[in-house]
């Protein structure tokens, strides 16, 4: 079964590449069709050079029309080829003097002018040859059927010429095999080109949309930290607030009831210390969201207050002259604040150190943050111990982060984010 399937694909592979197949003549009628595109820029290039006085009007009204050729070439790619290549975007029409200048300027228009006047000329002499080549070979393999219209006596007087319409019509179906071959080529060669010359600079249109996407995902971080703030906000002002109420209630009511039954007494002090509990896990839960003292007064009150919360002895050195933006801030504390968790849960450290500070990069100025610790080391960012979010994090801005952590310590984060953002 897979012979048969094979010798079936290899069958399909041929017939569709024959020289009556539709992939040969659809190559074969494109590049035959550049030949009419480049006859005015031939005609314009032959009157200004042998023309009356070398003027160069007719290479200025081929260069006028430029636009018009432009459009038939797309069109001859688009239908002929399915090939869509896209124009270029002007911010002006050419009717303009703006319009006009900004084409001149434009490095698009000459690599269209390019294309026109070296490309055109190339692609209709390669289209030219082409279709003598079809007839050539055509006729050389179809030599017997129209041998018989020459006259007779010249057939006689050439010895063996029967032998040489043998020669002849095996080169022409030789050629004929070749012909759909060089047809493609053509084709290959002049798409390759277009897509080059007369479309947008590749180049330009990705570093276009890198810009595009680098502002658009700076938008979404700026509205994701907006939104940090509001649920901080609400939380703060809130739940946090009733929460509080709640339990300054309970308090008074365990205080002033003395007479209240045993069990009632022991249902209130159970209140009271979940609410108290509540309380500490929501105040975590908006330090962790986005503090308002680190909105207010930056990171080094921020840090100050995570470091002071901190289970084991923490150094912070905080040396920035001036506030990056919040989105950079936002990162870095929480960059802080995950490794120092890190450090109380796994690695059994005595002391850990923080240190901030601005520094100059490739891309700008960075803002460098710098955790070590003297515990066991081993981190492994895929173990589970949250490196992986803190990359996470990192990255979403453009940042970079190195983990040196042999075993046995010390562990050293050091990550790198640009001040910019």
């Amino acid at each position: 079964m897979a012979t048969r399937g094979a010798l079936r694909r290899t069958y399909t592979w041929i017939a569709s590449h024959t020289p009556w197949s539709a992939w040969a003549w659809r190559n074969t009628t494109f590049s035959a069709a550049a030949i009419p595109p480049a006859l005015p820029l031939v005609l314009g290039c032959v009157l200004a050079v042998a023309g009356p006085g070398h003027s160069p009007v007719p290479l200025l009204l081929v260069a006028l029309f430029c636009p018009l050729l432009t459009a038939l070439q797309r069109s001859r790619f688009r239908s002929l080829l399915d090939l869509d290549i896209p124009p270029v975007v002007r911010e002006h029409r050419w009717t303009t003097v703006r319009g006009l200048t900004e084409r001149l300027r434009s490095e698009s228009t000459w690599r269209q002018y390019g294309y026109h006047l070296v490309v055109s000329p190339l692609a209709a002499t390669g289209a030219a040859l082409l279709v003598l080549l079809w007839a050539g070979s055509a006729a050389a393999a179809s030599v017997y059927a129209w041998a018989w219209m020459l006259p007779v006596e010249e057939m006689l007087a050439v010895p063996g010429l029967h032998y040489q319409y043998d020669g002849i019509t095996v080169l022409g179906g030789l050629l004929l095999i070749a012909a759909p071959w060089a047809a493609a080529t053509l084709t290959r060669l002049d798409a390759v080109a277009a897509a080059a010359l007369l479309g947008p600079n590749r180049a330009r249109e990705l570093q276009r949309r890198v810009e595009d996407l680098a502002e658009s995902r700076a938008g979404v971080l700026d509205a994701a930290d907006l939104e940090r703030r509001r649920i901080e906000r609400d939380l703060h002002d809130g739940a946090q607030q009733r929460l509080v109420s709640l339990a300054m209630n309970l308090g008074i009511a365990r205080a002033t009831l003395p007479g209240l039954p045993p069990e009632a007494k022991a249902v209130i002090d159970e209140a009271h210390r979940e609410a108290k509990e509540a309380i500490e896990e929501l105040n975590n839960l908006v330090r962790g969201l986005h503090p308002a003292v680190l909105e207010d007064r930056g990171l080094d009150a921020a840090l100050s207050g995570i470091a002071a919360r901190a289970p084991l002895p923490v150094e912070l050195a905080v040396d920035i002259a001036e506030r990056p933006g919040p989105t950079i801030e936002a990162v870095a504390y929480f960059v802080v604040s995950e490794a120092l968790a890190n450090v109380a849960k796994h690695a059994r450290a005595d002391r850990c150190s923080v240190r901030i500070g601005r520094v100059a990069g490739a891309r700008g100025d960075l803002l460098r943050v710098v955790v070590t610790d003297d515990g066991v080391g081993g981190a492994d960012p895929a173990g589970g111990t949250g490196l992986v979010g803190l990359r996470k994090r990192v990255g979403s801005v453009d940042g970079t982060i190195m983990i040196n952590s042999p075993v046995g310590g010390p562990t050293i984060v050091t990550v790198e984010l640009p001040c910019g953002l």
